[in-house]
């Protein structure tokens, strides 16, 4: 029976294994009935029929007031930092060919939060928040070019990559609580909550339409440079012998991987451990395949973060719980638990 499905254009021709079609297809599906959930539950209940009446326009007037404006951006940057974590966390994962490799992990996350937190303390009032990306991606180059610089002896090691970004990721945590301590209350207050990774308040100028732009270029541009990866899995010797750029592509998919993580931060602070758990359930449903594991990842990643938050805003109402506590409290005993999984390898 023939696994593939062949997909074939003017100009392109692939295959695609179905059962990454129909995971995909699936967890679509999930999502879609999970945002829709989402939306509606809170201190005021919305029923789903409702929801979905007021997203095409036909909702009474104060459903649309908690659909469109307050609920809806919430849960589409839900979706939308978890996608871009995941994809970074998958693409790392094949890099470094070490299954603990994720953003914040190797502290990629801090450096992009300490970017933001910086951001907030010196340029708030004078440059718009739409130059927050900006300034979290710098930060997380930053920190990827000091463990490329502190890991490498004669190439650069996976086990002391995560080693080394785990320190890393302690330092730049620090530096980012000092300003947090020594700047005006207001700011303080601002940058603790983003420092923990919450997407409360999230509007759609000031997130929604800040993220979307960097993730329509930066997601099919990785997706694009995947099948790189699957030929590095090879080994560099293989892989140039069969005429691919190692290095070059290696360097565009870290770039990629850390220009992903970046974005995400800065719009939704530093959500830890979804780059690490997604690529992992997303290689039980499809494969080590990268053209079927980073969709499928980005789906993952985006539902974890979707029903984090939902459980942060509703198991302690009326408090809100950033929804970087949920993936902590569910990442932390994954990754100690990779850790002895692979405690001989």
């Amino acid at each position: 029976m023939n696994k593939y499905n062949s997909i074939r254009t003017r100009k392109l021709s692939f295959l695609v294994e179905k059962k990454t079609v129909a995971a995909a297809t699936a967890l679509l599906v999930l999502c879609t009935v999970a945002a829709v959930l989402s939306t509606g539950i809170g201190s005021k209940f919305v029923a789903p029929l409702d929801v979905v009446k007021s997203i095409f326009g036909y909702g009474n007037p104060m459903h649309d007031v908690i659909v469109l404006k307050l609920r809806l951006p919430r849960i589409i940057i839900a979706l939308l930092v978890g996608a871009a974590l995941a994809s970074a966390g998958t693409v790392l994962q094949g890099l470094i060919r070490n299954p603990l490799a994720s953003p914040d992990v190797t502290g990629i996350t801090e450096g992009a939060s300490l970017g933001a937190v910086l951001f907030i303390f010196f340029f708030n009032e004078t440059l718009s928040i739409h130059w927050m990306p900006v300034a979290a991606i710098i930060g997380a180059f930053a920190v990827t070019f000091l463990l490329y610089l502190l890991s490498w002896k004669n190439g650069s090691s996976a086990l002391r990559m995560v080693l080394i970004g785990t320190g890393l990721s302690a330092a730049f945590k620090s530096l980012s609580y000092m300003f947090l301590i020594s700047g005006p209350f207001y700011l303080a207050s601002r940058s603790l909550t983003f420092m923990t990774g919450s997407i409360y308040g999230a509007s759609w100028e000031k997130d929604v339409y800040t993220l979307l732009p960097w993730l329509l270029v930066l997601l099919p541009l990785t997706w694009l440079m995947a099948r790189h990866v699957n030929v590095g899995a090879l080994g560099d010797e293989v892989a140039g012998s069969a005429g691919a750029n190692v290095q070059l592509h290696r360097l565009l998919l870290l770039l990629l991987s850390v220009a992903l993580a970046g974005a995400a931060v800065a719009i939704g602070g530093a959500i830890a451990f979804v780059g690490l758990m997604a690529p992992h359930i997303a290689r039980k449903l499809v494969g080590s395949s990268f053209g079927g594991l980073l969709p499928v990842s980005a789906l993952i990643g985006g539902l974890i973060v979707l029903l984090s938050d939902l459980a942060a805003r509703t198991l302690f109402s009326p408090l809100d719980i950033p929804a970087g506590v949920f993936t902590a409290v569910i990442g932390a005993p994954f990754f100690l638990f990779l850790l002895y999984r692979n405690r001989n390898q």
